[in-house]
């Protein structure tokens, strides 16, 4: 085994930097899809979702840049093209999505896929010891747990 500078593991901290990679693909397709319904939400509850929508692809902006620097400290080129982007998605793409329930949906369907990235990367993180990636993932698992908790319960439905 071959330690790098951060006394990690030098394979497994090349195998989670892709795993993260991963993650910030769609984080930026998850991010994308606030911004368009932020913009395109119509109805009774746009004042309420608007400003919702925002503070959500706020957070999502932070979260990439936070990805971004920790596949960098890993010592690995974080992904930084659409095309990339678009190649290791899996969240789902919404398209000219005015309607509130719509909306909301796509933000639980998003969040489902990214906290199972989450969750891969937490074990693998683990594994590692690589602490710093390990409580980025937890810190990430926790909001958007309460999030998801929190649309459903807007939809009227249990987690």
């Amino acid at each position: 085994m071959t330690l790098n500078s951060l006394g990690l593991d030098s394979k497994k901290t090349k195998d989670l930097a892709g795993d993260l990679n991963h993650l910030l693909a769609n984080f930026q397709i998850y991010y994308q899809n606030l911004r368009g319904i932020h913009w395109n939400i119509r109805g009774k509850r746009f004042f309420d979702l608007h400003v919702k929508f925002e503070e959500l692809y706020t957070d999502a902006n932070t979260k990439v840049d936070l990805i971004a620097e920790r596949i960098l400290t890993l010592g690995v080129t974080p992904l930084h093209t659409f095309e990339e982007y678009i190649e290791n998605n899996k969240v789902p793409v919404g398209k000219n999505i005015s309607q509130d329930d719509k909306a909301v949906r796509l933000i639980v369907e998003s969040l489902t896929v990214l906290l199972k990235i989450e969750r891969l990367i937490l074990d693998k993180s683990d594994e590692a010891n690589d602490e710093g990636t390990n409580s980025m993932m937890s810190d990430f698992i926790t909001e958007q747990e309460k999030t998801v908790w929190m649309m459903k319960a807007w939809l009227n439905e249990v987690v």
